[in-house]
């Protein structure tokens, strides 16, 4: 419903723009611009969707394999002792606890389509226990949060794009997303945990989140000390042999369980090719509506008054042209990955806009999207304060892109 009313708003400001052009700056070309974008972004969508059948297909059978080698069983068993902790009112032996854990572990790795109908159960689960049905639990808010937050370690999909657009190196925004959604996770969390009165000093929380922020601060202290050429060498060299080591162990795993590892491939490569064909209408939508208002002039208007403000403020401003990727995030998955594709297609996939909307597509996740999919499965109303703790979490998650792409990048 929310992508619904963006689309119209794209098109019936985009006809306003164009039309006081017309009428007042005599501007004969605005409306055979704005007819020609619509051709040339729908040609765009489609030519990127088909490409990625490939590179998509290769990343879902390397995620079958891993999957079916048990990679999410022993996520969920590291992470256990910290949900438990963060979910009090579950206990370990609650039905849904399984599901939790399985859901975070998959969408850690990137497996949407396996965390998604794990979320849904785990949510069906803590429903039955729900003492008030339309009323969001302590333990729903949490898991929604998290999910919300994104924290995801593979960003397939982002680097996949990146390499339909011709990024020289697609895996140099690796490290910068797990930084960005490691904050936004982490705020996330936090501002639940107040709301709920979790105690964060709690031995094994504190050990988690400690470990984890003392690895994520090292390494922006790591990247502070160089120069940006030494920055993206090693960045780069960093982020492929993560990404090789992961694509080994994912083989290893499934041949100790004596998976069949060429079929599970086969299985899940399978899976990623209809992925790609579904993305095509989708994609092709948002990029139209995106190419109409960027045509328009309303895009570059809505840029120029923001990049002004910050400019009279003393603020560098060359942040401003991803922040409609940064603003569509928290509303639509569709429509942000819309707006990163045109950031790339317009200002190039290794420029610093093209790597900033790459950091901010993959730092958080669609929180009233998931929301909406989430509550409205069990048919929770009163969400209470899920959809702040859900902003909060976006507004870290983008806070840190911006700081953490001048760091890598600028």
């Amino acid at each position: 419903m929310v992508l619904n009313y963006i689309w119209i708003t794209f098109f019936l400001i985009s006809f306003a723009v164009a039309f006081v052009k017309l009428l007042l700056f005599h501007d004969a070309n605005v409306f055979p611009q704005i007819m020609n974008a619509t051709f040339e972004y729908a040609r765009t969508g489609f030519d990127i969707s088909l490409g990625l059948a490939g590179v998509l297909t290769l990343w879902m059978g390397i995620m079958k394999i891993g999957e079916q080698g048990g990679v999410v069983t022993i996520f969920a068993r590291a992470v256990g002792p910290f949900f438990h902790r963060l979910l009090p009112e579950l206990g370990r032996d609650h039905p849904a606890v399984g599901s939790i854990m399985m859901n975070i572990a998959a969408n850690m790795l990137g497996l949407d389509n396996a965390a998604t109908p794990l979320g849904l159960k785990a949510m069906a689960e803590m429903q039955k226990t729900n003492p008030v049905k339309d009323r969001a639990t302590d333990a729903m808010i949490m898991f929604l949060v998290l999910n919300t937050s994104g924290l995801t370690i593979i960003p397939v999909t982002i680097m996949v794009y990146r390499f339909q657009l011709g990024a020289a190196d697609p895996s140099d925004i690796f490290i910068p997303i797990l930084i960005a959604t490691s904050f936004s996770t982490m705020a996330g969390l936090i501002s639940v945990a107040l709301y709920q009165k979790i105690n964060l000093f709690d031995r094994v929380i504190l050990s988690y989140m400690g470990g984890f922020a003392i690895l994520i601060g090292c390494t922006v202290v790591l990247v502070s000390l160089m120069d940006r050429d030494e920055v993206r060498t090693v960045s780069g060299i960093a982020a492929n042999l993560l990404l090789f080591s992961v694509i080994v162990w994912f083989i290893i795993l499934a041949m100790i369980k004596r998976v069949n590892v060429y079929e599970a491939f086969i299985e899940g490569a399978r899976d990623g090719f209809h992925v790609a064909v579904r993305i095509i209408p989708y994609l092709i939508a948002i990029l139209v509506a995106v190419g109409v208002f960027r045509a328009s002039g309303a895009m570059e208007m809505l840029i120029t008054l923001v990049r002004d403000t910050l400019v009279g403020l003393h603020i560098n401003a060359d942040f401003t042209a991803a922040l409609p990727t940064a603003l569509m995030k928290p509303l639509s998955g569709s429509g942000s990955r819309g707006m990163m594709v045109d950031a790339m297609n317009t200002y190039g996939a290794d420029s610093f806009v093209g790597r900033l909307s790459s950091i901010v597509q993959g730092a958080t996740d669609t929180t009233f999207y998931i929301i909406a999919v989430y509550f409205g499965s069990v048919g929770i109303r009163n969400t209470r304060y899920a959809v702040t703790c859900g902003l909060i979490a976006d507004a870290a998650g983008i806070a840190a892109s911006i700081f953490i792409a001048y760091l890598f990048f600028h």
